[in-house]
């Protein structure tokens, strides 16, 4: 083929050549008759050559030829590849390759032809574009994209399921007729695989199993179409087959054996039973059931569904003193397995399980479950509500005892005897709460007496029944105002009333007024309101600005039962739109809550209790001076010389007025204070040779002041020179303010009689006359 391209172009390139040199002449003939100059034109074979040409360079690619005769004349080339790849002959114009061409690499080449005057390197015609073109030759092997190809398909699919494809180029010129055209076969697996032209890979068999083979190696070999030579490459294919459910599940063990305590929660485990299926985890759906047995209502068998074991759960309490031993048979299966393609076998599994009950200690049961009792509100009568019962379920049969555990709301509103009895300490007010709960606990008594620590509970609900115990009271949304000239029939305030009662199911409230003696009157709405309106108008302020309607509602209540209640209307200014411009602020009511109440209480007992402790401590007082009094004559007036000085003192004449003789004839006349009760500790005496006199007397008054130290019970001796008032005969004279009021003073105090009645006590006081006498 390619002969016959270049036979084809040798024969039709001078053709070419002649009608491009006629056209030229033509073109020249115009131009010479028009312009008077020569056109030249370029003339050359059109350039090819073929690729991997295996004969000694340089190669032969063309000729470029011009139509200028000059001697002078000479031909380069120019572009990226000229005077390197490409080289011409400068006087013959033949072009040259110095290099073996790739196709591959590059498929064709453009480079500008020039002549040029070799003396002075003027152009002798306008450079020229051109093109050499190289021819491809089959030299090129297919290569596959890629080494390695992974590709899946569903185990036992039908015969030619598609897999995967594969996909191998040729370098060489698709245009060229079987240089790149690519073949494929598989040299390895093709017992399992087949592969068509276009690289697609399917299966050749339908019992491709994944637990039997889960992943194939498959080489496939891609070369250039038949006739043509030329090498060929290979790739790998690895083809994962995906699971697909067709296998059900056995059971691991053909029997089961558990133990479990009597006392298992509801939907607690008891245990679990292994099957193996082998098929992938999306595709294990296990079904338990039971086959054989009669405690289907007991148990229930639930699939996990990770781990694809059945877990056996009781649906009711277990009991050992019943049942001890539970025997049945369970069923596994997998109702998803796609029986098309299910294998040789049963679609089953079964398996026996046993399990056995173990007894343990139970808490109480109790018979009846919550328990409910309903009590009239405020009955005195009623003091027990009933009881609740719970026994022992075990073999052992022991008492119980019941404790109230919690209260709701807390409090020692019920109670709950050691042997259940529901008991109420007082009567119950439904206004407090409606109903009271409690948590009753029952424990079994041990042989020993003590309590067992396993309990159970049971609620207790106490319904309080409504008794009509309470009057209504009214209720407004705002203070009631109304104006001085408000025509009659003008709504004033609209009035309703609440109960803490249950709402009485024979009517509403009914509403009248204490008197009819007022300017106001009542509506009734009969829907629980009632309309205040002015009764005659023109009203007056100056007369009364607040005005105290009683209103009294009864709430048709079985006893039927009323309150008055005092509505406090305010007259105020108004301006002719009728709007309020002015209102007395009334005295607001002043509430004290209990908690104050409770404090006042508690600084009141405070106060009394201080107040008796002091009455206490002067009667201790005065019973002691009685106590003193028992003594001899002379220590009265020893005492009485040391510790009463209610008389004025007498400055420095005091010392002239005190009687020392009384204390020395105590020492004289030997009296022994032992005949008489003495409230004065025992010192040790000073001895009796020491001279009487100023000495004497000395150690008398330390031995008193002795005795006054170490008795708790009298004053301290250095309180006896305290003076209400200054003596006579001191040179400080007197420092009481109480003479500040004689008429010494020089100062005229009756100007305070025109200051006003804030002065009037003390112009009584200092502007009077020095002999008038005041009267507190």
């Amino acid at each position: 083929m390619n002969h016959l391209i270049l036979l084809f172009l040798v024969f039709l390139a001078p053709a070419f050549a002649d009608k491009e040199r006629q056209k030229t002449n033509q073109n020249f003939s115009s131009n010479n008759a028009n312009h008077k100059r020569l056109k030249r034109d370029w003339i050359w074979n059109q350039m090819h050559i073929k690729e991997e040409i295996d004969t000694p360079l340089p190669h032969h690619v063309g000729k470029i030829t011009s139509s200028v005769r000059n001697s002078n004349a000479k031909y380069i080339i120019e572009g990226e590849y000229a005077n390197t790849i490409f080289k011409v002959e400068e006087t013959s114009g033949d072009v040259y390759a110095f290099e073996r061409l790739d196709r591959e690499k590059k498929a064709e080449y453009e480079l500008t032809a020039l002549i040029i005057d070799r003396r002075n390197n003027q152009s002798l015609e306008p450079p020229s574009k051109f093109i050499i073109k190289v021819y491809d030759i089959n030299d090129n092997a297919p290569v596959f994209v890629q080494k390695v190809f992974n590709g899946s398909v569903p185990e036992m699919s039908p015969v030619g399921t598609p897999v995967t494809k594969v996909t191998a180029v040729d370098a060489d010129d698709p245009t060229v007729t079987g240089h790149a055209t690519v073949t494929y076969q598989v040299i390895k697996g093709d017992e399992y695989f087949t592969i068509d032209d276009s690289g697609l890979i399917s299966t050749a068999r339908a019992d491709l199993d994944r637990e039997t083979q889960s992943t194939y190696e498959v080489i496939v070999k891609a070369k250039d179409a038949p006739g043509f030579s030329g090498d060929s490459s290979t790739a790998t294919v690895t083809i994962t087959l995906t699971d697909i459910n067709d296998n059900f599940p056995v059971f691991k063990h053909p029997s089961f054996h558990f133990k479990v305590p009597e006392n298992i929660s509801v939907g607690g485990e008891v245990g679990r039973v292994k099957v193996e299926d082998i098929d992938e985890p999306q595709h294990r759906n296990t079904k338990y059931s039971f086959v054989r047995g009669d405690y289907r209502d007991t148990f229930e068998i639930v699939a996990n569904p990770y781990t694809n074991e059945g877990i056996i759960r009781p649906k009711k309490p277990l009991d050992f003193e019943k049942v001890a031993e539970y025997r049945f048979d369970i069923e596994a299966t997998d109702p998803t397995v796609n029986l098309r393609y299910f294998k040789s076998g049963s679609s089953k599994s079964i398996s026996a399980v046993t399990i056995e009950v173990t007894d343990v200690d139970e808490p109480p049961v109790f018979t009846k479950l919550p328990y409910e009792f309903k009590v009239k509100e405020n009955d005195p009568e009623i003091r027990t509500l009933g009881s609740v019962w719970a026994h022992d379920p075990d073999a052992a049969k022991r008492k119980i005892r019941f404790i109230r555990r919690r209260a709701s709301p807390s409090g020692d509103y019920i109670r709950v005897s050691d042997t259940g009895i529901i008991q109420l300490p007082k009567p119950l007010d439904r206004e407090f709460s409606s109903s009271y709960n409690i948590t009753v606990a029952a424990q079994e008594i041990l042989e020993d007496g003590r309590l067992s620590d396993r309990e159970s509970h049971a609620q207790v609900h106490v319904i309080v029944t409504d008794e009509n115990d309470n009057a209504p009271e009214l209720v407004y949304p705002e203070e009631p105002r109304v104006c001085e000239n408000d025509p009659p029939g003008k709504v004033i305030i609209r009035i309703s009333a609440t109960d803490k009662d249950e709402i009485s199911p024979r009517g509403f409230f009914r509403f009248s007024l204490a008197t009819e003696d007022s300017n106001f009157s009542l509506v009734e709405n009969y829907d629980n309101t009632a309309n205040i309106t002015v009764k005659y108008g023109q009203f007056n302020r100056e007369l009364a600005k607040i005005h105290y309607l009683p209103v009294i509602i009864s709430d048709n209540g079985d006893p039927e039962l009323s309150s008055t209640n005092t509505l406090v209307i305010s007259v105020c200014k108004c301006n002719e739109k009728g709007n309020f411009t002015f209102c007395e602020e009334r005295a607001k009511q002043v509430g004290v809550s209990v908690q104050a109440l409770v404090a006042i209480f508690i600084c009141i007992f405070t106060i009394i209790i201080l107040f008796a402790v002091i009455a206490l401590l002067i009667l201790l007082r005065k019973r002691h001076k009685k106590d003193l009094s028992g003594l001899g004559r002379n220590v009265a007036e020893i005492h009485e010389q040391l510790v009463t000085y209610d008389e004025e003192g007498g400055g420095e004449m005091d010392t002239t007025s005190y009687d020392v003789s009384v204390l020395n004839s105590v020492r004289k006349n030997g009296i022994k204070t032992e005949a008489a009760p003495s409230p004065y500790a025992q010192v040790q005496k000073p001895p009796a040779n020491v001279t009487s006199g100023a000495g004497e007397m000395e150690m008398m008054i330390e031995v008193k002041k002795d005795e006054a130290d170490n008795d708790r019970d009298l004053l301290p001796y250095d309180t006896l020179h305290i003076y209400g008032y200054e003596g006579a005969e001191s040179i400080a004279e007197s420092l009481s303010s109480l003479g500040s009021g004689s008429s010494d003073s020089d100062i005229d105090y009756d100007f305070l009689n025109d200051w006003g009645p804030r002065f009037k006590m003390l112009a009584e006081l200092y502007g009077s006359e020095p002999n008038e006498d005041f009267v507190y």
